[in-house]
């Protein structure tokens, strides 16, 4: 995979939902909206039919399921019927059709499934193309945050996803940056299927981006900030086409804009990789 020019996708993992948030996105032509069925206490998509319909049909959206309300807080499944009718209530809740359905972090349900882990996996995965073949969804997708247990399940009599959305940035272990390269190859994902999430692990105050200094990866350092440059090097790490991404003010989302005329250093990054899997390796033995 060569890889499409990167794209920025607003996520709404965090956000608060906020109407002008997404006004500013789409005058930084940012036109890719991600959340899910689970996003703001299960409230996410009939909070922006409310607050921001109008704006939707100028997105690209894609939304996940697999997490459901339940009598102790959400609860995970890959039950077929509940992920189809969370596809339906999902165009429902929207006021319209998603264009990209992701399975949600398949792998939490896939741990109590084994032995028969493999059949869960397959019929999820026919549910949701069922679902699309219906025109419930334009497309159907896997997000996974751990995809290294998906590696050894994929049947390739199955229907395979059209994206794959996975952990991306410089936080990301060896383990999962592998397990999400051979998922790629495994799925036959080319340029534009491959998206990142979470680049900066969870928040850009942590101290970790203190104590490190990405603009290392990149070819011209002294262009970009370091969270500038932390962002534009989750692209590479693995290799994504898209990343979502979810500041809650629009300043903060027109800095991770601008830092996408960034140039990697794709020899250093590769380096980088070279000592992550040393040090897994040598945590292992």
């Amino acid at each position: 995979m060569c890889g499409a020019d990167p794209r920025v996708v607003l996520g709404l993992h965090r956000s608060r939902h906020e109407r002008r948030l997404l006004t500013a996105a789409l005058d930084l032509g940012v036109t890719a909206l991600d959340t899910s069925t689970n996003y703001f206490g299960f409230r996410s998509h009939q909070i922006l039919a409310r607050t921001a319909g109008d704006l939707l049909p100028k997105f690209t959206l894609s939304t996940k399921v697999g997490y459901f309300p339940g009598p102790d807080g959400a609860e995970h499944s890959l039950d077929p019927g509940r992920l189809r009718a969370a596809v339906e209530q999902a165009a429902e809740d929207l006021g319209r059709e998603p264009d990209l359905v992701f399975l949600h972090n398949p792998e939490h349900s896939l741990r109590e499934a084994a032995p028969h882990d493999q059949e869960a996996l397959a019929r999820a995965c026919a549910a949701l193309d069922a679902a699309a073949a219906k025109g419930l969804c334009a497309a159907w997708g896997v997000a996974s945050w751990d995809p290294s247990p998906l590696l050894s399940l994929i049947d390739k009599t199955a229907p395979g996803p059209s994206v794959l959305m996975v952990r991306a940035g410089l936080l990301v272990g060896a383990r999962t940056l592998d397990a999400a390269d051979a998922l790629t190859k495994a799925w036959n994902l080319g340029d534009g299927q491959v998206w990142g999430m979470s680049p900066f692990g969870g928040c850009t105050g942590a101290a970790v981006w203190a104590r490190i200094d990405p603009r290392v990866f990149l070819r011209d350092s002294s262009r970009l900030s370091r969270v500038q440059a932390a962002f534009r090097a989750a692209y590479h790490l693995p290799r994504v086409d898209s990343v979502a991404v979810g500041p809650d003010e629009p300043a903060h989302l027109g800095e991770l804009v601008d830092a996408l005329v960034g140039e990697v250093e794709e020899r250093t990054i590769q380096e980088y990789r070279s000592l992550l899997r040393d040090r897994s390796r040598g945590q292992l033995a």
